[in-house]
């Protein structure tokens, strides 16, 4: 995995925030920082954007002096130059909202390409300013959602944060199965035999991480709920929610249907999606 944090930027206030949290993303990481602007017209490239990319880079060296820091212009969309570009970086980081290279970033589907076909984790900046509290992980059980779990323990021990773990569950998301006589008419649910799997399963899910980074305070959070509705309620009180790009039973299609979008478009706090490297 290469040392480079890379930042898409367009001159939006958006795109600066997210080169403030990459700048910090990269110093914590002991990593360079590279600053991405992407152009899919000549008229688009000129003297200002040279100027914005020279004003971003100053504003990164000012909150994390020392850093080291590298430009890039990239003729192409945003989705292709920021796809490519994430190949060689340990994290990629956008903001919320942007204009010119990176205008329709969260319009459409381009985000949502980008951290389900990208290389690497994606770190979109969004919500409330300097948000604090516990970095928050979606767990769903799947074998994908390792992969968020790894980055969201890494990344509570890199800001000294605690993590909570949450699992949200509920009897409409998921099939459960039906142990008795075979009788399609038979709808009864054991809800306390289904909380303990899902406790089960939650457990389960962050043990491994739980034991390699024990500097790490968790908080397992089990929660009987609609999956959407949860998450951007528990992102309220946290500084980071982290994902997986895959998932299944409450997270069915996560990045495909509406609790992507909803985390996307509307968290209170930055959203990292994380999928597995090719």
């Amino acid at each position: 995995m290469n040392d480079t944090v890379i930042v898409g930027v367009d001159g939006s206030p958006s795109s600066l925030a997210a080169v403030d949290v990459a700048a910090q993303e990269a110093l914590l990481r002991g990593a360079r920082l590279r600053i991405v602007h992407a152009f899919s017209r000549p008229a688009d490239l000129g003297p200002m954007i040279h100027g914005t990319l020279a004003w971003a880079e100053q504003r990164a060296h000012d909150r994390s002096p020392g850093l080291e820091i590298a430009r890039t212009v990239a003729s192409g969309e945003t989705l292709t130059v920021l796809r490519s570009e994430s190949r060689h970086a340990v994290l990629t980081v956008v903001g919320g909202r942007g204009r010119g290279g990176f205008g329709d970033l969260l319009l459409g589907s381009t985000v949502v390409q980008l951290a389900a076909h990208g290389h690497g984790p994606l770190l979109v900046v969004r919500g409330r300013p300097a948000p604090e509290g516990p970095v928050l992980l979606a767990v769903d059980g799947s074998s994908a959602g390792a992969a968020a779990a790894d980055f969201a323990f890494a990344e509570a021990e890199l800001r000294g944060a605690p993590l909570v773990a949450m699992h949200v569950w509920n009897t409409w998301s998921e099939p459960t199965p039906y142990e008795g006589p075979a009788d399609p008419l038979n709808v009864v649910v054991d809800l306390d035999r289904l909380r303990e799997r899902h406790r089960k399963l939650l457990a389960e899910a962050v043990a491994p991480w739980r034991d390699a980074r024990p500097r790490v305070a968790v908080e397992l959070r089990l929660e009987r709920a609609r999956v959407r509705h949860a998450l951007l309620d528990a992102s309220r009180g946290a500084q980071l929610v982290v994902a997986g790009a895959r998932g299944h039973g409450g997270f069915t299609g996560m990045l495909l249907g509406s609790v992507s979008q909803a985390l996307l478009y509307h968290a209170d706090c930055p959203v990292a999606v994380v999928r597995g490297r090719e």
